[in-house]
């Protein structure tokens, strides 16, 4: 009696067991990966235990940790139905969508903006979806996150697609040059070749979404536009899809100009990372205050994406918080050299 108390008393919290069924459709290696690479994954993340029988899975915890291993099993047979594949960080991202918020990963990863050259295009964050949701809701969407969010790479995704489908005739995609007209001068060759470089990124992003062989042509007649800020001015813009890329090196006039082109039955995107100016000193980037202008005006939309929404490598993640933390501590000694800079002055 006093053996049984006490294992009682030592035991660990209450455990339940939950079962899931997978349907017989869904071969178990492409839920669990091959060599149970996905499965090892899921198993690394939560305390439950997990055993696998056939096409059914027994998940053993805590009522919390079991209940949250049984939606995500349910989640993941929703992507494999949609079309979707399941890799190692689709799994990290869905395990934490499920933790942090109330958005069903399912809904996010099987959200098709474009399918073009064997492969389909979907948002892989929270953040990413709520960005592309917005593109379709508003006018204007500034999208404002660091290096590796998507930004770019999703704003022209929505631009073919709603090419193809006929609701814009062209699309734009600009980016600010050099800022000074003058730098441009001590580069080699024509106008364009000294351009060409700053532009090269929309280019690259472009031939991933369309048929390079028929870019040339759609550029030719006008229905694919990419051209520096600068080429903006002067101009109304009607029925197009307009992208403004690495827009914190937008100087405040430059911002105004744009979007002052907008015409009607146009779209724009505007895309930047206030971390990343690279403006002269003493200009204002036009990205870090036109939140501040524009705030509370109907149909336009601010979309933040933050490091949990980069999805290149691991590290990139990383260093973004590693630059945030640095810059963070700097602040401070920033803003006392400028406020004895300006005692200097004032005397």
């Amino acid at each position: 009696m006093s053996e049984l108390h006490e294992s009682r008393r030592t035991a660990p919290p209450s455990r339940t067991q939950a079962k899931v069924l997978i349907p017989d459709e869904y071969p178990m290696v492409s839920l669990l990966g091959s060599r149970d690479e996905l499965l090892r994954v899921i198993e690394g993340a939560f305390r439950a235990d997990i055993h696998v029988r056939g096409n059914e899975i027994t998940v053993t915890g805590s009522p919390d940790e079991s209940g949250t291993v049984v939606r995500l099993f349910e989640e993941l047979v929703e992507v494999l139905r949609s079309g979707g594949e399941l890799t190692p960080d689709a799994v990290e991202r869905s395990i934490a969508m499920l933790r942090m918020t109330s958005d069903r990963p399912a809904e996010v990863l099987s959200l098709d903006i474009l399918s073009s050259r064997g492969r389909t295009i979907r948002p892989k964050t929270v953040n990413q979806k709520r960005y592309v949701d917005a593109i379709d809701r508003h006018t204007i969407v500034f999208s404002i996150g660091p290096a590796g969010t998507g930004k770019t790479y999703l704003a022209m995704a929505k631009a073919v697609r709603a090419l193809q489908e006929k609701r814009v005739n062209r699309i734009i995609l600009t980016r600010p040059a050099v800022e000074a007209g003058e730098r441009l001068g001590f580069l080699p060759g024509t106008l364009y070749e000294k351009i060409d470089p700053y532009l090269r990124p929309l280019y690259d992003a472009l031939h991933d979404m369309v048929d390079p062989d028929s870019i040339p042509k759609l550029m030719a007649a006008g229905t694919i536009e990419v051209a520096p800020l600068a080429y903006m001015r002067g101009r109304t813009l009607n029925d197009a899809f307009i992208i403004l890329d690495e827009a914190q090196n937008s100087s405040a006039e430059q911002m105004k100009m744009f979007l002052t082109r907008l015409g009607f039955n146009s779209k724009i995107v505007v895309t930047g990372d206030v971390t990343q100016v690279d403006l002269p000193s003493g200009t204002v980037s036009g990205l870090r205050i036109v939140q501040d202008i524009l705030e509370g005006i109907p149909d336009i939309h601010f979309s933040h994406l933050s490091s949990a929404d980069v999805v290149r490598h691991k590290l990139v993640s990383d260093i973004v918080d590693a630059y945030g933390r640095y810059d963070a501590l700097q602040e401070p000694k920033r803003i006392q050299q400028r406020s004895g800079k300006r005692r200097v002055s004032d005397q």
